[in-house]
């Protein structure tokens, strides 16, 4: 259990470099498995998911090793295709190795996966595109083992809803699948085109990444090379949230502007300074702010679900009630607990809560629920007076490298306590 010590009521002065994102970090880690030779990620930030993955791919017979902040993936000479259950317990990335071990084995078994209980996240449209491209399914105490030892085939096959996950599963399993393969009604946020564009460069042939159309021409095998994930815009939000929350101005480098847009945007009704560059951002906020807005989570170019959480923090500190809402995940407001604990008058509702902003807010002691909800009470502790201890079980380092020490460097009074 992690602590952390948080004085709010102090404003954030400085700048900041968004690291990769997470989001995509995670699947291009198990995309490397499917091709020959070595991948080098660029940048990759330390977070406790990519440790989880570095295991993972090292369980799974892969060589990894850092070089700087570069990760070296090698292609396993020996394959385990057994995910074990600790690992897959650890994060909800576990489900990204699905294909790829399927696809260069014949043979994959994988527990449920894990992460943040953000409530039920079904894996059927990963599990049904994948049978439907030739593997066949079997469960047995607790886990899930897919054969296709002659491999998979390319398939006409439209999601039902654009899920992420399932759009880089099937995206992956097609790169490599013998045949023409068409999805629709697929995901279109940034992490998609990031993956298609590492494979492309590996070998692949897939057009339309992006959109909701993927067209992907099967080859017979891939090449590794290096690749740049793109910036984290969930943490451009985060630190953007900070500006807001506690006051001052901050400057966001290699910040995916026009990826945060729908995050910026509420920045700015709310009164916030944002000036926009092609790799930059800077964020000031010197008054009060207003509220009163209704938030839906919606797909990719709409508001992120990710990022919900953190604008409700912000909206704290903006005048009138707000509502916000998402109908993905029915645990995605856990942090109101935290919130209420600082004095904010927060009440869950059917599908998200609605908010009383521009009220003072306390220090107190609360928990991170999660990854998100866990950013979002650090940017309410620093609006609040006082002193805030957080509790957190690990959930902010699974997405942040270090998030206190980043924004210690831009003033913050937060520190890290030690462990208990």
């Amino acid at each position: 259990m992690e602590r952390y010590w948080i004085r709010g009521g102090v404003p954030l002065e400085g700048r900041v470099t968004i690291p990769a994102a997470k989001n995509s970090v995670l699947p291009l880690m198990a995309a490397a498995l499917l091709t020959r030779g070595q991948t080098v990620l660029e940048g990759v930030p330390q977070l406790a998911d990519v440790s989880t993955g570095c295991r993972l791919l090292t369980r799974l017979g892969a060589g990894v090793e850092w070089e700087g902040r570069d990760l070296v993936i090698r292609e396993p000479r020996e394959w385990d295709p057994q995910i074990p259950p600790t690992l897959a317990g650890a994060m909800r990335g576990s489900v990204f190795y699905l294909a790829p071990v399927l696809a260069r084995t014949g043979r994959v078994t994988l527990p449920m996966p894990g992460g943040c209980n953000l409530g039920p996240r079904q894996i059927d449209i990963h599990l049904e595109g994948l049978c439907r491209m030739g593997a066949r399914l079997h469960w047995h105490g607790g886990k899930m083992t897919l054969l296709a030892p002659e491999g998979l085939r390319g398939i006409e096959y439209t999601l039902r809803l654009p899920s992420v996950g399932a759009t880089e599963t099937l995206l992956m399993a097609a790169a490599v699948a013998r045949g023409h393969t068409l999805l629709r009604g697929v995901a279109c946020e940034p992490e998609i085109r990031d993956l298609a564009g590492y494979l492309n460069r590996c070998g692949a042939r897939i057009k339309g990444a992006g959109g909701p159309v993927i067209q992907v021409e099967g080859v017979s095998s891939l090449t590794g090379s290096r690749w740049r994930p793109i910036p984290d815009r969930i943490a451009a939000a985060t630190f953007a949230g900070a500006a807001a929350c506690a006051g001052g101005r901050i400057t966001l480098d290699r910040c995916p502007a026009d990826q945060t847009a729908p995050f910026l945007d509420l920045l700015e009704g709310m009164g916030c300074g944002v000036d926009r560059q092609p790799d930059q951002v800077t964020v000031t906020c010197a008054g009060p702010l207003v509220g009163g807005v209704d938030l839906v989570a919606r797909a990719y170019p709409g508001f992120p679900t990710d990022m919900l959480p953190l604008a409700a923090a912000v909206l704290l500190k903006g005048r009138g009630y707000s509502r916000l809402t998402d109908t993905l995940f029915q645990n995605r407001f856990a942090c109101a607990a935290g919130f209420r604990a600082m004095g904010a008058r927060v009440w869950n509702r059917p599908g998200g809560i609605l908010l009383q902003g521009g009220l003072p807010l306390w220090g107190a002691q609360v928990q991170a629920p999660d990854l998100r909800g866990g950013a979002a009470l650090v940017l309410a502790a620093l609006a609040a007076g006082g002193q805030t201890l957080l509790a957190d079980r690990g959930h902010i380092a699974r997405g942040y490298p270090d998030l206190p020490g980043s924004l210690e460097l831009l003033g913050a009074r937060i520190r890290r306590l030690e462990q208990n």
